[in-house]
This record gives C-alpha cells, structure tokens and sequence, in this order.
C-alpha cells in the first residue's frame, strides 16, 4: 500500500501498439477504478531485453530494474493481452519472464495478478488469458481467477470501449476484485 492507503495496482499491456483494444481496456480500467484504487500502466515492456540469464547479473538492465521495482512497489498486477497466433504475445511472456526472477523471490512472486484482454477470435482471447494466467502461476505469481474478461473486438461494433457501459462496468468490477485479493494477501 502506499502512504494514502489507495490500493496501488499497475497494468502491463500485452501490445505495443499505441491504439490497441487492450490498451484502451487498461486505460478505462485506470479511469473507472473504484474509490481508493489507484490503476497505472506501465509503459516500456518494448525496451526489456529478451531474457538471458547470461545478463540477470549484476548490473541488471536498467529496463528490467524499473519494471522490477513497478511492480514491486504494486499491490497487484493487472494485465490486459491481445492474442497472437492462439498464445500470450512475446513482449509479455518475455516480461513475466523477468519478473519470475530471480526463482522464487521475483517482483511477482505471490503478488495477485488479474488477467483480462480483448482479441478477434470469437473467443475473445480465452487461449491467450489461459496461457499468460499459466505462465504467471509458474513465475510465482498469485492469478485471481475471478477475473475473466475475454471480450472479441467484433462485440465492440467498431465503438470505443467508453461507448459500451457493460464493458466498462466489466472492467470496474475486475479491478474491484483484484484490489479485494490484495486485502487477502496483507491479511
């Protein structure tokens, strides 16, 4: 928690591009956090380098330490993914790779971790979430499997995610629900 006792939760985006669907998740997720939740996305998954355990030694990439201490100075993790070619994309798993590490004491390990996303697939990215969700598991992250937004873009009808109120409503009440799992890991 921070010093004003908002629940700090920090979004990393699985596509880099700048007008993405699932960065615009993110973005209304930030907007219409409830009362006392603070939601930020990381931006700079695209300057990590791919992970090498050849170069995990000190000193550690300066990318890789700012996005170590972004989310370990999180109360939980949000994470808001396209699907690509039926998986988790690159610059994700290459990020949950980082924070994995070092084993079992990384920046994610047994920090909640909520994962929802938006793809063209008639699915809406299930194969996407299932994989990252798997992937953090195994990183040592703590995945809140109440969180299950899988949205195809098609449902959106070519509408800015603000313009469809379930879908804003969807997202306020993940991040209401991971903010909820942070309270059970300070328990």
């Amino acid at each position: 928690m921070d010093d004003n006792n908002n629940t700090k939760i920090l979004v990393l985006v699985g596509s880099l591009r700048k007008d993405s669907i699932n960065r615009s998740l993110a973005q209304v997720a930030a907007v219409n956090a409830p009362a006392g939740v603070e939601v930020g996305l990381y931006a700079g998954l695209e300057l990590l380098p791919f992970y090498n355990e050849d170069i995990d030694v000190e000193p550690v990439p300066a990318e890789v330490v700012r996005l170590r201490e972004a989310v370990g100075d999180a109360d939980a993790v949000l994470i808001s993914t396209p699907e690509y070619n039926g998986t988790i994309p690159a610059v994700l798993k290459n990020a949950i790779d980082w924070l994995s590490r070092p084993y079992g004491a990384g920046a994610i390990t047994r920090k909640p971790v909520g994962v929802l996303g938006a793809a063209l697939a008639q699915f809406g990215g299930k194969w996407s979430h299932d994989d990252t969700s798997r992937s953090v598991g195994i990183a040592g992250g703590r995945v809140v499997e109440d969180i299950e937004l899988h949205l195809p873009i098609g449902r959106l009808e070519g509408r800015p995610v603000t313009d469809v109120p379930e879908v804003v409503e969807q997202l306020r009440q993940a991040v209401a629900v991971l903010a909820a799992a942070t309270a059970e890991v300070s328990a």
